[in-house]
């Protein structure tokens, strides 16, 4: 069954033109104009990906509140921002609220394929997990069959990103992954600082639930790992 996604986008050229090219890679393709008529279709039935512009209409950033609103109500669905705003803080917001990548409007196409494939090759190698379906490192507990994770049996809301480099750097305590290797990991195309941008996220996240979380270490100059205390 091709996989469904949804596109978010209040200019109607170029909503057609994505939802053109999505098509042409075998993707069944929803397209809406503005938040909430894309909610009311979500809570009907979630894609297999969103891709969100922040501007939708009047609402100037319309697109981080539809993303707040589907995390909560879909917290492991893949979600791309695909917008004109290139600014770090837009950026840094966006994945602070949850998405798994962030793009300007002026990649290829081409590239956006691409990026939307290792997308969904990360979700199958997910699926595809048999030998090891549960990490367990002292408070930390990752499932992988159902892709979940928490801290001392507190739930943690994780987005694909996030709980893939933790197992990373779970997997194996005290062994330094660098930021390539996270990348890997999370078979994503990432640049330097939105690999920290998630480490940093990630942190907060623990934190919030344990303000003495310290288990992921920086190691300065070459990348981080995990370490157990335990």
């Amino acid at each position: 069954m091709a996989r469904r996604i949804a596109i978010v986008e209040d200019e109607p050229a170029i909503r057609e033109n994505y939802r053109e090219f999505l098509e042409s890679y075998g993707y069944q393709v929803d397209a809406f104009s503005h938040r909430s008529q894309a909610m009311d279709a979500f809570q009907q039935q979630l894609p297999d990906l969103a891709i969100i512009d922040i501007g939708l209409e009047d609402e100037i950033e319309g697109g981080f509140d539809l993303c707040r609103d589907l995390r909560q109500l879909a917290p492991n669905l893949p979600i791309m921002f695909l917008t004109a705003r290139d600014s770090e803080l837009d950026a840094i917001s966006g994945l602070r609220l949850g998405a798994d990548d962030y793009l300007t409007k002026d990649i290829s196409l081409p590239h956006l394929g691409a990026r939307i494939i290792a997308l969904f090759r990360r979700i199958d190698h997910f699926s595809q997990q048999t030998k090891v379906d549960r990490i367990e490192r002292g408070q930390l507990h990752l499932d992988i069959d159902r892709m979940t994770a928490s801290w001392n049996n507190t739930s943690l809301d994780l987005t694909l990103t996030e709980f893939w480099m933790i197992h990373a750097l779970a997997k194996h305590p005290g062994h330094v992954k660098n930021r390539q290797q996270l990348m890997d990991a999370a078979n994503a195309v990432l640049d330097d600082n939105t690999i920290t941008s998630h480490v940093k996220r990630i942190r907060k996240k623990f934190q919030l639930l344990d303000n003495t979380f310290d288990a992921i270490q920086t190691v300065y100059g070459i990348g981080y790992r995990w370490h157990d205390a335990s």
